[in-house]
């Protein structure tokens, strides 16, 4: 991509839990502004990876930069700074079902921020409203549908207004009708906030109505296989392995 600015850089990762591999030299570039997709067959490490990238698990080898700083070499207290350009929607919403969404949004706002109360309660409101859920404040997660939770999540990964958006499976449990609404609306709010979206999922009606970037990860050989736009990637690889993920359910 002409001018494209790196904003995340994989460089020689290893992941392994003990003793059993599950990736190897891992090498990748996001760019500030990609919808990424990190996907790959079951038990590839896709889900894996993006807790490495968010800080969750440690890698075995290998490192992590955001522009340029590297994340699992530096400090605690760095890393903590780092972390809080993130925003993570995971595959279950994960909503505190005790609490109404804006108390669900508000929650990093009083541990992270000096906001009043009812600035947060604004706060709230103004991200509900980016996801659609303008005047759904005060309900609870099981007073609304399965995709609009994932929208309600989504405006908590929002709530302070992440550099970065992480999705695992956000698709996940969803009709067809409400994942093309969710494909929708992580565009506009990539071209609204300029944000860099990496997401794990394995559909393919999301991968190519979204992604602009991709890494296919293998779990035979446990390395990547490709990397780029995933159309392209489809049409032109040459690796049948890669061709054959991205065309299936393609008629023959």
């Amino acid at each position: 991509m002409e001018g494209a600015q790196p904003h995340i850089t994989v460089h020689d990762l290893t992941m392994a839990y003990g003793n059993f591999l599950i990736q190897k030299n891992l090498n990748f570039i996001i760019n500030r502004g990609d919808i990424f997709i990190i996907m790959g067959g079951s038990g590839c490490g896709k889900s894996t990876l993006l807790k490495i990238m968010i800080g969750l698990k440690s890698p075995a080898t290998g490192d992590i930069f955001y522009d340029g700083a590297p994340f699992w070499s530096s400090t605690d207290a760095e890393r903590e700074a780092s972390k809080k350009k993130f925003g993570t929607l995971f595959q279950s919403g994960a909503l505190w079902s005790s609490m109404t969404l804006a108390e669900n949004i508000g929650l990093a706002l009083q541990q992270y921020t000096s906001l009043s109360d009812a600035e947060i309660r604004e706060v709230a409101a103004y991200k509900l409203m980016l996801v659609g859920l303008a005047g759904f404040e005060d309900y609870y997660p099981n007073e609304i549908s399965g995709g609009m939770k994932k929208r309600a999540a989504l405006a908590r990964a929002m709530a302070l207004d992440p550099e970065i958006l992480f999705f695992d499976e956000p698709s996940a449990g969803l009709d067809p009708i409400s994942a093309k609404l969710l494909d929708g609306l992580i565009l506009e709010l990539r071209e609204s906030l300029g944000t860099t979206v990496v997401i794990v999922t394995h559909e393919l009606a999301s991968i190519f109505s979204i992604g602009n970037n991709s890494v296919f990860l293998d779990p035979v050989t446990k390395t990547q296989l490709a990397t780029g736009n995933p159309c392209e990637l489809r049409d032109h690889n040459p690796n049948f392995e890669v061709r054959n993920f991205l065309q299936r359910g393609k008629a023959a």
